[in-house]
């Protein structure tokens, strides 16, 4: 596998699909063997679960390890100058790389993660070696805006002997880009429901360390870009205190927003809107516990961003809290509106209002929802499901 994301030690929020990803593969027999660029913040053992790690250096210091980990995005829209400075020599130290552990291992399958840059790199390293490419969202959006990713993109797809995609909204998008149909599908992420699972004691032990005891509690998570909308979550917050004072909002993520959505959590009052940075899966779970209702205001931004199929949209699904997502992406083939959750347009204050206040004046219902969209995810989004779908890709592919 090649990707320029993954969580860099456990519990890390940043490309926590791809942990499981490879977990699952290796979990089915499989060797896997994970190329990714070297970051400061890594601390992985050289094998984890039978996945075995090649961190690759491509820059003279720290500072310029910005190739991968989202850290190469500014605002999830466009690439840092200094990314582009480093790219050519970060491409060339992973296609090594990559040629290198492939050859030494003698790898069947070359799997690439995110279009561009992954599957550019999983593809110029292949060989003859079939090739497996999975689409996570920003990659598609960089080749529909930029000329030169689209032309790498075209030839990865062309080379490519399967591709997946997290959403069909996604699929449809690649497919636009040149992606074959017939050898496209959909493989929604997955989620581990015994992490993000009701908790009372969790629930109990958050509420007093955030000392809001009964108040209403509205959770959200993500990196604090444009598309994830979180600005018109705080306003929805606010025209909630309107009829709720005493309503209380986390968000938990950083990003290129953070200075913009505090100063704007500032003027709703109080401490409603907590902004308490990039927080570990286990505590974004005990988050999910705690609170009475979590968001997903996913957006399709200005610049035309969007998240495919955002992995906290079914980790709250799994929680059993009962969750409000907007209609945006992926999100409408996970949250049933009145079923297993509520979905309300994008970018529309009001009507995330009037759903999170309808589940909060009727909790009975709002725990209904969430009973039946545990039970969906835990039926329909295991990662063990995932790692099968994988699996019946490879072997399409070596066949």
């Amino acid at each position: 596998m090649v990707t320029t994301s993954y969580p860099r030690f456990p519990g890390d929020g940043v490309g926590s699909f791809m942990e499981p990803i490879a977990r699952g593969v290796a979990a089915c027999g499989h060797d896997v063997h994970v190329v990714a660029p070297w970051h400061p913040a890594i601390r992985r053992a050289r094998v984890e679960d039978g996945v075995h790690f090649h961190f690759f250096r491509y820059a003279p210091t720290a500072s310029l390890s910005v190739f991968g980990y989202a850290a190469g995005m500014r605002e999830d829209t466009r690439l840092r100058a200094a990314a582009w400075a480093i790219a050519p020599v970060a491409l060339a130290a992973g296609w090594f790389k990559a040629l290198r552990v492939a050859s030494k291992t003698r790898a069947t399958i070359m799997h690439g993660h995110w279009v561009v840059p992954g599957g550019a790199i999983a593809a110029a390293a292949a060989g003859r070696r079939p090739l497996v490419v999975s689409l996570h969202g920003s990659d598609v959006f960089v080749a529909e805006r930029s000329a030169t990713a689209r032309r790498v993109a075209r030839h990865v797809f062309a080379r490519a002997a399967w591709v997946t995609a997290c959403s069909t909204d996604l699929a449809d998008r690649a497919t636009r880009l040149g992606a074959d149909p017939a050898r496209t599908e959909v493989v929604p992420y997955g989620v581990d429901t015994e992490r993000f699972a009701p908790n009372q004691a969790a629930r109990d032990a958050v509420r007093r360390s955030l000392g809001i005891g009964r108040a209403p509690l509205v959770l959200a998570a993500g990196r604090l870009v444009r598309k994830k909308g979180f600005e018109h979550l705080i306003d929805a917050v606010e025209r909630l205190a309107a009829d709720l004072p005493d309503v209380r909002l986390v968000i938990a993520g950083e990003g290129d927003l953070h200075a913009e959505l505090t100063a704007r959590a500032g003027r709703v009052g109080g401490k409603r809107v907590l902004l308490v940075g990039n927080q570990p899966q286990d505590e974004i779970a005990r988050l999910a516990a705690a609170a009475d209702v979590i968001a997903v205001p996913s957006v399709r931004d200005e610049a035309g961003n969007v998240d495919g199929l955002p992995n906290f949209a079914l980790e709250a699904l799994a929680s059993g809290t009962p969750v409000v997502a907007t209609d945006a992406g992926g999100l409408p083939e996970v949250v049933t509106d009145g079923v297993t959750g509520r979905l309300v347009p994008q970018q529309d204050a009001a009507a995330l209002t009037a759903a999170m206040a309808g589940l909060l004046a009727h909790p009975a219902d709002g725990r209904a929802m969430g009973a039946r969209a545990r039970e969906r995810v835990a039926r329909d989004f295991g990662w063990a499901r995932v790692a099968e779908r994988f699996e019946a890709a490879y072997d399409r592919c070596a066949g």
